[in-house]
Protein backbone atom coordinates (compact mmCIF):
# COMPACT_ATOMS: atom_id res chain seq x y z
CA UNK A 1 0.00 0.00 0.00
CA UNK A 2 1.58 3.58 -0.56
CA UNK A 3 2.61 5.76 2.19
CA UNK A 4 0.90 9.53 2.19
CA UNK A 5 4.58 10.24 1.01
CA UNK A 6 4.30 8.41 -1.86
CA UNK A 7 0.83 9.08 -2.25
CA UNK A 8 1.23 12.80 -2.75
CA UNK A 9 4.80 12.63 -4.82
CA UNK A 10 2.71 10.60 -7.52
CA UNK A 11 0.04 13.05 -7.33
CA UNK A 12 1.68 16.09 -7.22
CA UNK A 13 2.75 16.96 -10.65
CA UNK A 14 -0.85 16.38 -12.06
CA UNK A 15 -2.42 18.01 -9.26
CA UNK A 16 -0.13 21.13 -9.95
CA UNK A 17 -1.44 21.46 -13.63
CA UNK A 18 -4.94 21.87 -11.75
CA UNK A 19 -3.36 25.66 -11.17
CA UNK A 20 -3.35 26.19 -14.56
CA UNK A 21 -6.61 23.98 -16.24
CA UNK A 22 -8.76 26.12 -13.69
CA UNK A 23 -7.90 29.20 -14.72
CA UNK A 24 -11.39 29.81 -17.36
CA UNK A 25 -12.11 33.54 -17.45
CA UNK A 26 -15.96 34.24 -16.99
CA UNK A 27 -15.25 37.99 -17.11
CA UNK A 28 -12.60 40.68 -19.53
CA UNK A 29 -9.82 38.82 -21.26
CA UNK A 30 -6.35 39.40 -20.92
CA UNK A 31 -4.29 39.62 -23.50
CA UNK A 32 -0.67 39.75 -24.57
CA UNK A 33 -0.37 42.89 -24.15
CA UNK A 34 -0.93 42.64 -19.90
CA UNK A 35 1.98 41.54 -17.71
CA UNK A 36 2.00 37.81 -17.17
CA UNK A 37 1.10 38.64 -13.97
CA UNK A 38 -2.28 40.18 -14.77
CA UNK A 39 -3.34 37.91 -16.79
CA UNK A 40 -2.78 35.46 -14.13
CA UNK A 41 -4.61 36.82 -12.34
CA UNK A 42 -6.96 37.70 -14.14
CA UNK A 43 -7.94 33.89 -14.55
CA UNK A 44 -7.79 33.38 -11.02
CA UNK A 45 -10.56 35.93 -10.46
CA UNK A 46 -12.91 34.93 -12.74
CA UNK A 47 -12.21 31.20 -13.07
CA UNK A 48 -15.20 28.62 -13.68
CA UNK A 49 -14.38 25.75 -15.60
CA UNK A 50 -12.01 24.64 -18.09
CA UNK A 51 -11.86 21.16 -20.34
CA UNK A 52 -8.57 20.50 -22.91
CA UNK A 53 -5.81 18.16 -23.33
CA UNK A 54 -2.44 17.83 -22.20
CA UNK A 55 1.48 16.87 -22.28
CA UNK A 56 3.19 16.01 -18.91
CA UNK A 57 7.26 15.78 -19.46
CA UNK A 58 9.08 14.19 -16.81
CA UNK A 59 12.62 15.75 -17.26
CA UNK A 60 15.90 15.07 -16.22
CA UNK A 61 19.87 17.30 -16.75
CA UNK A 62 22.16 15.00 -18.46
CA UNK A 63 24.12 12.41 -16.77
CA UNK A 64 28.17 12.47 -16.63
CA UNK A 65 28.19 9.72 -19.51
CA UNK A 66 25.54 11.90 -21.65
CA UNK A 67 26.10 14.41 -24.31
CA UNK A 68 25.89 18.13 -22.07
CA UNK A 69 24.63 20.20 -24.98
CA UNK A 70 21.16 18.75 -25.60
CA UNK A 71 19.68 20.60 -22.86
CA UNK A 72 17.00 18.30 -20.26
CA UNK A 73 16.39 14.65 -21.32
CA UNK A 74 12.58 13.61 -21.25
CA UNK A 75 12.52 10.70 -19.38
CA UNK A 76 8.84 10.08 -19.32
CA UNK A 77 6.33 11.58 -21.33
CA UNK A 78 1.93 11.42 -20.09
CA UNK A 79 -0.98 12.42 -22.55
CA UNK A 80 -4.54 12.75 -21.87
CA UNK A 81 -7.09 15.03 -21.83
CA UNK A 82 -8.76 17.40 -18.29
CA UNK A 83 -12.03 18.98 -17.04
CA UNK A 84 -12.33 21.40 -14.20
CA UNK A 85 -14.55 23.04 -12.46
CA UNK A 86 -13.78 25.28 -9.34
CA UNK A 87 -13.59 25.26 -6.60
CA UNK A 88 -12.75 21.39 -5.78
CA UNK A 89 -13.46 19.27 -8.76
CA UNK A 90 -11.70 17.96 -11.32
CA UNK A 91 -10.49 14.92 -13.88
CA UNK A 92 -7.01 14.58 -14.81
CA UNK A 93 -7.77 11.44 -17.38
CA UNK A 94 -4.27 10.36 -18.40
CA UNK A 95 -4.66 8.04 -22.32
CA UNK A 96 -1.13 7.33 -23.45
CA UNK A 97 1.01 5.49 -22.64
CA UNK A 98 -1.51 4.30 -20.57
CA UNK A 99 -4.78 4.91 -18.67
CA UNK A 100 -5.03 6.36 -15.16
CA UNK A 101 -7.32 9.08 -13.79
CA UNK A 102 -6.92 11.37 -11.17
CA UNK A 103 -10.48 12.84 -9.92
CA UNK A 104 -11.35 15.24 -7.19
CA UNK A 105 -14.79 15.38 -6.25
CA UNK A 106 -14.34 17.93 -3.93
CA UNK A 107 -14.25 15.72 -0.71
CA UNK A 108 -12.31 12.93 -2.12
CA UNK A 109 -8.99 12.66 -4.16
CA UNK A 110 -9.62 9.16 -6.33
CA UNK A 111 -6.45 7.67 -8.14
CA UNK A 112 -8.13 5.12 -10.26
CA UNK A 113 -5.50 2.67 -12.36
CA UNK A 114 -6.70 0.59 -15.04
CA UNK A 115 -3.88 -1.78 -15.56
CA UNK A 116 -3.70 -2.20 -11.57
CA UNK A 117 -7.50 -2.50 -11.59
CA UNK A 118 -6.79 -0.38 -8.55
CA UNK A 119 -8.36 3.05 -6.93
CA UNK A 120 -7.04 5.00 -4.13
CA UNK A 121 -9.70 7.38 -2.03
CA UNK A 122 -7.94 9.83 -0.01
CA UNK A 123 -9.79 12.90 1.51
CA UNK A 124 -9.35 15.87 -0.61
CA UNK A 125 -8.67 18.39 1.98
CA UNK A 126 -5.54 16.29 3.41
CA UNK A 127 -3.89 14.93 0.12
CA UNK A 128 -4.05 18.62 -1.39
CA UNK A 129 -2.76 20.45 1.28
CA UNK A 130 0.32 19.70 0.45
CA UNK A 131 0.58 20.28 -3.32
CA UNK A 132 0.54 24.06 -5.74
CA UNK A 133 -3.33 22.91 -6.27
CA UNK A 134 -3.93 23.64 -3.10
CA UNK A 135 -4.88 27.65 -3.91
CA UNK A 136 -7.75 26.56 -6.41
CA UNK A 137 -9.71 24.69 -3.61
CA UNK A 138 -10.47 27.84 -1.16
CA UNK A 139 -12.05 31.30 -2.27
CA UNK A 140 -9.33 33.20 -1.51
CA UNK A 141 -6.75 35.03 -3.98
CA UNK A 142 -3.74 34.23 -5.44
CA UNK A 143 -1.51 36.41 -4.30
CA UNK A 144 -2.57 35.46 -0.46
CA UNK A 145 -1.15 32.15 -0.53
CA UNK A 146 1.48 32.89 -3.26
CA UNK A 147 4.50 35.83 -4.01
CA UNK A 148 4.05 36.85 -7.91
CA UNK A 149 7.17 37.44 -9.70
CA UNK A 150 7.09 38.64 -13.18
CA UNK A 151 9.60 36.48 -15.17
CA UNK A 152 11.15 36.50 -18.76
CA UNK A 153 9.18 35.83 -22.33
CA UNK A 154 10.99 32.53 -23.32
CA UNK A 155 8.96 30.00 -25.97
CA UNK A 156 6.67 32.41 -26.76
CA UNK A 157 5.46 32.94 -23.49
CA UNK A 158 5.16 35.34 -20.16
CA UNK A 159 6.01 33.64 -17.50
CA UNK A 160 5.28 34.58 -13.67
CA UNK A 161 7.28 32.62 -10.77
CA UNK A 162 4.93 31.49 -7.67
CA UNK A 163 7.17 31.38 -4.44
CA UNK A 164 4.68 29.88 -1.53
CA UNK A 165 4.31 32.66 1.79
CA UNK A 166 5.28 31.61 4.54
CA UNK A 167 2.67 33.07 6.75
CA UNK A 168 -0.32 31.36 8.98
CA UNK A 169 -2.68 32.02 5.69
CA UNK A 170 -0.59 29.70 3.84
CA UNK A 171 -0.98 26.56 5.06
CA UNK A 172 1.20 23.88 4.80
CA UNK A 173 3.57 26.28 2.00
CA UNK A 174 6.80 24.63 3.63
CA UNK A 175 5.66 21.53 2.65
CA UNK A 176 5.53 22.32 -1.13
CA UNK A 177 7.43 19.19 -3.06
CA UNK A 178 8.83 21.82 -5.29
CA UNK A 179 11.22 24.88 -5.19
CA UNK A 180 10.25 26.43 -8.30
CA UNK A 181 6.56 26.61 -10.17
CA UNK A 182 6.51 28.90 -12.92
CA UNK A 183 3.63 29.66 -15.39
CA UNK A 184 3.87 30.51 -18.89
CA UNK A 185 0.69 32.71 -20.46
CA UNK A 186 -0.05 33.36 -24.17
CA UNK A 187 -2.57 35.46 -25.14
CA UNK A 188 -4.84 35.50 -21.49
CA UNK A 189 -4.63 31.76 -21.45
CA UNK A 190 -2.03 29.61 -19.91
CA UNK A 191 0.08 27.18 -22.23
CA UNK A 192 2.60 25.35 -19.79
CA UNK A 193 3.65 24.66 -15.99
CA UNK A 194 7.21 24.34 -15.30
CA UNK A 195 8.10 22.57 -11.66
CA UNK A 196 11.46 21.65 -10.47
CA UNK A 197 12.18 19.84 -6.94
CA UNK A 198 15.13 20.22 -4.75
CA UNK A 199 16.84 17.75 -7.05
CA UNK A 200 16.89 19.72 -10.03
CA UNK A 201 14.25 17.20 -11.66
CA UNK A 202 11.58 19.04 -13.70
CA UNK A 203 7.68 18.35 -14.58
CA UNK A 204 6.57 20.43 -18.06
CA UNK A 205 3.07 20.43 -18.46
CA UNK A 206 1.63 21.94 -22.02
CA UNK A 207 -1.81 22.93 -22.23
CA UNK A 208 -3.70 22.34 -25.80
CA UNK A 209 -6.92 23.26 -27.13
CA UNK A 210 -8.59 24.99 -24.02
CA UNK A 211 -12.00 25.76 -24.14
CA UNK A 212 -13.51 27.78 -21.17
CA UNK A 213 -16.57 28.28 -19.29
CA UNK A 214 -18.27 25.00 -20.60
CA UNK A 215 -20.86 23.27 -19.02
CA UNK A 216 -19.74 20.69 -17.19
CA UNK A 217 -22.26 17.66 -15.37
CA UNK A 218 -22.38 17.21 -11.96
CA UNK A 219 -21.14 13.15 -12.60
CA UNK A 220 -18.33 14.49 -14.64
CA UNK A 221 -16.45 14.22 -11.00
CA UNK A 222 -17.73 10.95 -9.84
CA UNK A 223 -16.21 7.46 -9.91
CA UNK A 224 -17.93 4.32 -8.81
CA UNK A 225 -14.62 1.94 -9.00
CA UNK A 226 -15.69 -1.57 -11.50
CA UNK A 227 -16.38 -4.42 -9.50
CA UNK A 228 -14.04 -6.72 -8.65
CA UNK A 229 -11.81 -3.31 -8.51
CA UNK A 230 -9.07 -3.57 -5.31
CA UNK A 231 -10.10 -0.15 -3.01
CA UNK A 232 -7.46 1.66 -1.42
CA UNK A 233 -8.83 3.98 1.50
CA UNK A 234 -5.83 6.28 3.25
CA UNK A 235 -7.01 8.39 5.86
Amino acid sequence: MKTLQQFLHLLAPRLALSIVIAFASSGAWATDADSGMEQLRQFVRNSKTAEGDFVQQQLRAPKANEPQDKGLKVVRQTQGHFAFQRPGRFVWDTQKPYEQKLIADGKQLILWDKDLNQATFRPASQALAATPAAILFGESSLDQHFELIEGDERLGMKWVALTPKQSPSAKNGGDLPYTKIAIGMVNGLPKALELTDGLGAVVLVTLDKIVLNVNLPANRFTFIPPAGAEVLRLN
